[in-house]
């Protein structure tokens, strides 16, 4: 009698919780230093796979996604939304021509010219984000993907975007 009360508790719980993590929220961890100082590596966060269903992506929001360029899942923060210019001068961002107040970024390799320091003007296609780490020379992004042969991929799909990545309220 016991066992099959058991089972009928783990059951339940699992009708409970699969549903939440594949639509509601799920727990992630900050994997990598890219998000720093905002996001320390080994952040807990929860995924939050609501809010994007009722709304679109808004610049500043922390995004968790599949790499368009590989099979990782990434943590990024929008910059620029769709139809807009953005445009990278010496690491600094521009958007529709004015630059870009950015208090989350740093730059650790301030005084080196990295790849991605210099790019666009680029126009964000429909359906599509410009992202960056806040970590800015460390940074697997928007401003240094390129595909298998090599070709710059300066956006994240629409398609990719798994969901807002959000603190927990007691981190």
């Amino acid at each position: 009698m016991e066992l099959g009360r058991l089972l009928k508790l783990i059951v339940i719980a699992l009708a409970v919780v699969l549903p939440v993590r594949s639509w509601v929220a799920e727990p992630i961890y900050v994997a990598s230093p890219s998000m720093e100082p905002t996001l320390k590596t080994g952040t807990l966060l929860i995924l939050d796979k609501l809010t994007l269903r009722v709304r679109a992506p808004r610049r500043g929001d922390v995004l968790s996604f599949r790499s368009p360029v590989d099979e990782r899942d990434l943590l990024k923060r929008v910059i620029a939304l769709p139809g807009e210019t953005v445009e990278m001068r010496e690491k600094a961002v521009w958007i529709n021509g004015k630059e870009l107040d950015e208090p989350y970024a740093v730059h650790s390799r301030a005084g080196e010219r990295l790849e991605g320091d210099n790019i666009g003007p680029l126009i964000v296609p429909e359906n599509s984000f410009f992202v960056l780490g806040d970590n800015r020379d460390e940074s697997n992004d928007s401003s240094v993907w390129k595909d298998a042969e090599g070709n710059p991929v300066h956006f994240l799909r629409l398609a990719l975007i798994q969901g807002l990545a959000r603190r927990l309220p007691w981190a």
